[in-house]
């Protein structure tokens, strides 16, 4: 991952821009992948955003590192990290999201399973990853979304081999997807 510098921000309510949330995962950096795709990076970095949601499979301490120049960090840890990251993580965004790498859901990306732990968390949206798959859904009426692998890296499941992320505007409760097709960003808007 290449250094970035971190920026002032305006946050929501405070008259600025909307808040914007990084929603990202499943690097597996150095262990799969070197680096992000530079195309997906240069996305990343052209944005600004007030806080940064990680879905674990960081799996280095560098990576998080630099996760932290784009904004303040909420992760948790995936079942390829040894980092001292909670298992669960829950932030306010004037509704209440729950964040979870998902390796307890058993098969990957079930959503029912998906489901009880946002019940359990007493939560409306549920961020997850482990599938390196990105995907939006409604299920009973919470909001699940899953960033996909940010280095498009292969997993245990049935991954896509799509490098991706999210970025999540709390005030427009919209998510957004970006993919890395065929050399090309991608973006595909979800309101929920």
């Amino acid at each position: 991952m290449r250094s970035i510098r971190k920026r002032e921000f305006g946050t929501l309510g405070k008259g600025g821009p909307s808040m914007r949330v990084l929603v990202i995962g499943d690097t597996h950096i150095p262990e799969r992948a070197e680096e992000i795709p530079r195309k997906l990076w240069k996305e990343i970095v052209k944005e600004e955003f007030d806080l940064v949601l990680c879905t674990g499979d960081l799996v280095s301490e560098e990576v998080l590192e630099e996760l932290e120049e784009i904004g303040e960090v909420k992760a948790v840890r995936g079942n390829m990290d040894y980092l001292d990251l909670p298992m669960r993580e829950t932030v306010d965004l004037g509704f209440r999201v729950g964040l979870t790498h998902g390796a307890e859901v058993y098969p990957r990306g079930n959503k029912e399973q998906l489901y009880d732990i946002a019940i359990e968390m007493n939560v409306s949206v549920l961020i997850s990853g482990h599938t390196h798959r990105s995907d939006f859904s409604i299920y009973r009426e919470v909001v699940l979304f899953n960033p996909g692998s940010a280095t498009g890296v292969w997993s245990g499941g049935k991954a896509d081999g799509i490098p991706s992320f999210g970025i999540l505007i709390p005030e427009e409760r919209e998510f957004r997807i970006k993919k890395l097709i065929h050399g090309e960003v991608v973006t595909k808007r979800y309101k929920f």
